[in-house]
């Protein structure tokens, strides 16, 4: 049987599907307010389906939330050397690729609050993304690139907000194209943020 035969199964039988409607049905109701029944309903399946993947509801979310963290630390992966300016924007270059196309699994690692050990461990590994951008903001700044004058935590916290506000309307349907998206982000963050002749 091929992949795309597979594919074309049963929804739920397939992890990409289960994780999907799993991290969909966790930012609607939350994950407290969802259980493996309610999952089961969501893709017409019984729970033994959903338990053929996974041990726990727990385990799903860790996935979940495992799945946008690993995007993005692939994004860090991919820094090379050069300015940290020139770094700086391509993270966030990348990390608005993996928005657009994880935004299932990145609103919901955006939602989670701490609440379970599973959030806590993703909510660790955001600060230290957090942690890579401040001091690639620190280095910009005293590369005389970017503003000196401006906290670089607090610059970390304004431009990912700006970022991370976009699960909020942006639709993949809407016929903004994802390049375009990045462009008008960088210019709006970045013109702000240089220093005039840089």
């Amino acid at each position: 049987m091929t992949e795309t035969a597979r594919r074309r199964g049963r929804p739920g039988y397939d992890l990409e599907g289960l994780l999907t409607a799993a991290a969909e049905l966790f930012y609607e109701r939350g994950y407290d307010g969802t259980s493996i029944q309610d999952l089961a309903n969501r893709l017409g399946v019984g729970k033994s389906a959903i338990y053929h993947h996974v041990p726990s509801k727990e385990a799903l979310l860790g996935l979940a939330v495992g799945r946008a963290l690993d995007s993005l630390f692939a994004e860090v992966a991919k820094l090379g050397g050069g300015r940290a300016v020139d770094r700086l924007e391509q993270l966030v270059r990348g990390s608005i690729a993996v928005l657009v196309a994880e935004l299932p699994f990145v609103t919901l690692l955006l939602r989670v609050r701490g609440n379970t050990e599973t959030e806590r461990a993703a909510l660790a590994r955001r600060r230290e993304f957090d942690r890579i951008v401040t001091d690639l903001v620190a280095q910009a700044a005293a590369d005389g690139d970017l503003r000196a004058d401006v906290d670089p935590a607090t610059t970390t916290r304004l431009l990912f907000g700006m970022v991370n506000s976009l699960i909020e309307w942006y639709r993949p349907d809407g016929g903004l194209k994802p390049a375009d998206l990045a462009e008008t982000v960088i210019a709006v963050a970045f013109d702000g943020l240089r220093v005039r002749g840089a």
